[in-house]
């Protein structure tokens, strides 16, 4: 069976962290079955791990090309994974699948996080005289769970991650097989080749979107996140509120537009908020450096940071908690808040320096679809990514609040603390020109004369008639004249009294 995820991107390290994968070059049962027990116990809920037989590692990557493994072992291999899956308790089985990369055949062993952890297996599945013991992750090795780490993980039996269990209020016909493989057909995965042969309810299973016996399998809650049309039946209020204050909320708080609900599958909700950002909020100002030929460019808000602050409060928000995401915009600040806060080994000094890091993950399957689509930073580096975004933007450092109780949490970015300036000159600047090009035509349709008194009347828009004969040598009634010719090709009109008003020029419409 093909994994849900394309083998070069998997090795890349681009999607899955590393601490996630393990290489081994050869097949070896005893080491390989402790990290199947390991991932599978999922210690900090990031969504078990993939080991890579027939991959030689160095310093935690691959080496390429791979040397592969003999194709005549893999059958064998999978035949003495029978009996050693039985050997896991509670019952637990890996998925596997057979890849091509670099030329070569490669084995792969998919140890999804379970649901009935904790799990246990021989520390030494080959040997005569068994003794099981528990295994958990620690960084990018396999340990036994001993002490407080042995506590900690039989606390965790009753906490599986709320996207990880099965919905029994959903059928398998509510996930939608179009959204399925539009979904693998993005990040590349070879199941996309059994479209049409392979039956639905198995490539759920090989995709682990499903749990239960046979006779009763249920949806998981992540797999009607992501495919199902209408998840919102399933999981009130899974919105996007966007809600626009045009002269700021506290100077006129009933004044404010909404933005109709943004409904949809995760991925969905995450593209028509950033279209919306992108089409009526992102916007890029120029601003001219004296001394510099090269005029400053930057961007009221930088697009990669509100990308990923917007993907980060889906992917950490409480889907328990009936509440939408609320967005709102201010002429100077957007701020992004979902419920549920970061877990409690995270402290605000951590997202002030830049590098929270939590100790467990509340949704592990919903942030693996994410990073698969690119939509989201793996490796714990979102809020990196938003600090160096804004830096090289030149705006000023997000603003992050969340409550003791960890309930609810909010990220503010401001905005350029020089656009509004720059914006606008840019927005002069344009203007003018386009009344440059407008002019300019009008006066290639002029006689010389006429030529000459338009141009006076745009370099001094206060010169009177009388001014302008005398400049020109002709009379004021001649002058008269000449401008009611020119408002043929030209609107020229004088706006306000005699004395104190000015002439204005507009295209012809």
């Amino acid at each position: 069976m093909a994994l849900p995820i394309s083998i070069e991107k998997l090795l890349s390290g681009g999607v899955v962290e590393s601490s996630r994968i393990e290489y081994k070059e050869g097949w070896n049962p005893d080491a390989i079955y402790r990290s199947i027990c390991a991932f599978a116990n999922d210690f900090d809920n990031i969504g078990g791990g993939y080991i890579v037989v027939g991959v030689e590692e160095k310093n935690g990557r691959p080496v390429r090309p791979v040397k592969g493994i003999d194709i005549d072992k893999i059958e064998p291999i999978e035949k003495d994974m029978i009996g050693f899956n039985n050997l896991i308790k509670p019952f637990y089985y890996p998925k596997t699948s057979i890849e091509e990369i670099d030329g070569k055949k490669v084995f792969v062993i998919w140890a999804h996080g379970g649901l009935n952890r904790p799990y246990e297996v021989p520390e030494c599945v080959t040997a005569k005289e068994k003794k099981h013991k528990l295994f958990i992750r620690y960084n990018s090795s396999s340990i036994e769970a001993k002490g407080d780490l042995k506590t900690e993980l039989f606390d965790l039996t009753a906490r599986i991650p709320f996207d990880d269990m099965p919905n029994q209020d959903a059928k398998l016909s509510d996930i939608s097989r179009s959204r399925v493989f539009d979904y693998l057909n993005k990040i590349g995965s070879k199941l996309t080749e059994e479209e049409g042969t392979k039956d639905f309810r198995e490539l759920l299973e090989q995709m682990n979107l499903v749990a239960g016996p046979p006779e009763a399998l249920y949806p998981r809650n992540c797999a009607l996140m992501m495919f199902n049309d209408h998840p919102e039946k399933f999981f009130p209020y899974m919105q996007a509120n966007i809600t626009v204050f045009p002269k700021g909320k506290l100077n006129d708080p009933d004044n404010f537009i909404e933005i109709p609900a943004i409904y949809g599958p995760v991925d969905a909700i995450i593209d028509k908020v950033l279209g919306y950002f992108k089409t009526n909020i992102i916007k890029e100002a120029v601003s001219k450096v004296p001394g510099k030929k090269e005029a400053k460019r930057f961007f009221n808000y930088p697009y990669e940071a509100l990308e990923e602050i917007i993907c980060n409060a889906f992917y950490h928000r409480d889907y328990r908690e009936h509440e939408p995401v609320d967005i709102v915009i201010e002429p100077d600040f957007i701020s992004v808040s979902n419920v549920g806060g970061p877990d409690r080994a995270v402290k605000m000094e951590d997202f002030e320096s830049g590098t929270p890091k939590p100790r467990r993950y509340r949704n592990r399957r919903l942030g693996d679809f994410l990073k698969e689509l690119d939509l989201t930073e793996g490796k714990s580096t979102g809020i990196t990514t938003v600090r160096a975004k804004l830096k090289s933007n030149g705006s000023p450092a997000a603003i992050y609040e969340f409550d003791e109780e960890r309930t609810w949490f909010c990220a503010t970015i401001k905005i350029h603390p020089e656009f509004l300036i720059a914006f606008n000159d840019s927005q002069n600047d344009s203007q003018n020109d386009s009344q440059n090009d407008i002019i300019n035509d009008a006066l290639s349709k002029l006689s010389a004369r006429r030529q000459k008194v338009l141009s006076l009347i745009d370099n001094d828009r206060q010169i009177s008639i009388a001014v302008i004969g005398k400049k020109l040598r002709i009379s004021p009634a001649t002058v008269n004249r000449d401008i009611k010719s020119i408002n043929e090709v030209i609107k020229v009109y004088w706006l306000g009294p005699s004395k104190s008003g000015r002439w204005e020029i507009h295209e012809l419409k």
